[in-house]
């Protein structure tokens, strides 16, 4: 378990999964602005929150608020390269959660976890350009932006933009 002040990162088990997909699954215009990917009636047993078996490309972790022991969300490094010491970040908070802090304690952990733990040199995250929330988090925990990926995102009927941000061990 990784604990920070308001929150902690721990292995996902079988009673979050229920949580997350129902707060961040099953909200579509959510998910079309936090995941890449198309969302599709799923149900829960075959969720992408569901518990995996240990991978060395993906570190999946439930985020627990401190008070009251709360799911607050998710938290991962995924695509991880240990020959070039290099991953992406990625969270989610669930609409509760949010605008308390949580965002920037969050890939404090995750990248204690990848420098500390893990040994890697650089993280990565992607974020939607108008998601200020995000950006403001990820500058508060010591990222930088790198660039933005003109309408690189299909979110919702139109192409928008992507900004690109990074951090490394050395900051």
């Amino acid at each position: 378990m990784l604990r920070g002040e308001d929150v902690y990162l721990r292995v996902r088990d079988e009673t979050d999964v229920a949580v997350l997909h129902r707060e961040l699954y099953e909200d579509v215009a959510a998910h079309a602005r936090a995941d890449g990917r198309w969302w599709r009636p799923t149900p829960v047993a075959h969720s992408p929150y569901a518990v995996r078996a240990p991978s060395d490309d993906v570190a999946p972790f439930t985020v627990v608020a401190v008070d009251g022991d709360a799911v607050a969300g998710e938290a991962l490094l995924w695509s991880i390269d240990l020959h070039n010491r290099y991953a992406h970040v990625g969270i989610a908070l669930l609409r509760p959660m949010r605008g308390r802090g949580l965002g920037t304690q969050t890939l404090g952990l995750l990248g204690h976890y990848a420098f500390d733990v893990l040994g890697l040199h650089r993280l990565q995250l992607e974020t939607l350009a108008d998601n200020a929330a995000m950006i403001a988090s990820a500058e508060r925990a010591g990222y930088r932006h790198e660039g933005t990926l003109h309408e690189s995102a299909w979110v919702l009927g139109s192409f928008v933009d992507e900004v690109v941000m990074g951090l490394t061990v050395s900051g």
